[in-house]
């Protein structure tokens, strides 16, 4: 198992400060969706062509990866079909340059389920995208999230698509917190196509979702992990600390500490 985490946890810090946390807390790689104030990563300045070769330099000195770009690619969203293929066709085109292998995008926006959402046209767009993305090597990931948080409706998406360039990004959280899923139900279901995980905790406040520091809510991570370590998963968890959302969460320096040393003291 490899560690990272996503820049949405650290939105005042500079690309220098986060691969020098990075290194010093001992993670193995950065999960991008953003840097500072620019949210769209192919326009950040690090990743920009002239900044790009040595970007990679420093993060190879550094031993570090960028193991997936997180997109805002909203598949769903049919009134800007166009804006979104193109976005997940940037990320694409920039993971090819970096060396990743996993672009996020997501057939549902918010965490919570829709109500409203047309899956026959995520999938659509997805057998779009998949050409695209098997030419340039990089397996898109759609994530737990939403109406795709039932790992029941994700495992038949996935199943229908049967290519080997779509995979799961399992945001252990969402399938827990609103689906009420026991972790080896979506364990099970999802097993064959998890790529990469998300990891957050959190307690129900009057039917909202307060997140916690690692270790402080209710969500099954440390079976999560357990579960993970069992069965010899290779690759990355990554702490997705929402703190670009939410403001008043603690500082990325304590959180992220903690939550190396939680996982590490379980795996």
């Amino acid at each position: 198992m490899k560690l990272s985490f996503s820049t949405l946890g650290c939105p005042g810090w500079s690309w220098h400060d986060m691969l020098s946390t990075a290194k010093d807390l001992g993670f193995d790689g950065i999960e991008v969706r953003g840097i500072e104030d620019e949210l769209y990563v192919p326009k950040a300045l690090p990743f920009i062509d002239s900044n790009l070769e040595d970007t990679k330099r420093k993060l190879k000195g550094l031993g570090l990866e960028i193991p997936c770009l997180t997109s805002a690619s909203y598949l769903y969203d049919k009134g800007s079909r166009n804006i979104q293929i193109e976005t997940a066709k940037e990320y694409i085109d920039l993971a090819k340059k970096l060396g990743t292998p996993y672009v996020r995008v997501l057939g549902d926006r918010e965490p919570q389920p829709s109500i409203d959402i047309d899956m026959e046209y995520v999938m659509n767009n997805l057998i779009e995208l998949l050409p695209y993305a098997k030419d340039k090597n990089v397996k898109l990931l759609l994530e737990t999230n939403g109406v795709f948080a039932n790992s029941k409706i994700m495992l038949s998406l996935i199943k229908a698509l049967n290519s080997e360039f779509i995979g799961v990004l399992w945001d252990v959280h969402h399938p827990y917190r609103f689906y009420n899923e026991p972790v080896n139900l979506t364990y099970n279901n999802l097993k064959p196509y998890i790529e990469f995980i998300h990891i957050k905790d959190s307690v129900l406040e009057d039917n909202n979702v307060k997140y916690k520091i690692m270790g402080q809510g209710d969500v099954p991570v440390r079976e999560v992990l357990l579960t993970l370590k069992k069965n010899d998963y290779p690759g990355y968890i990554s702490l997705e600390w929402v703190k670009r959302w939410c403001v008043d969460l603690e500082e990325p320096g304590i959180v992220f500490s903690k939550f190396v040393n939680y996982v590490r003291d379980i795996i």
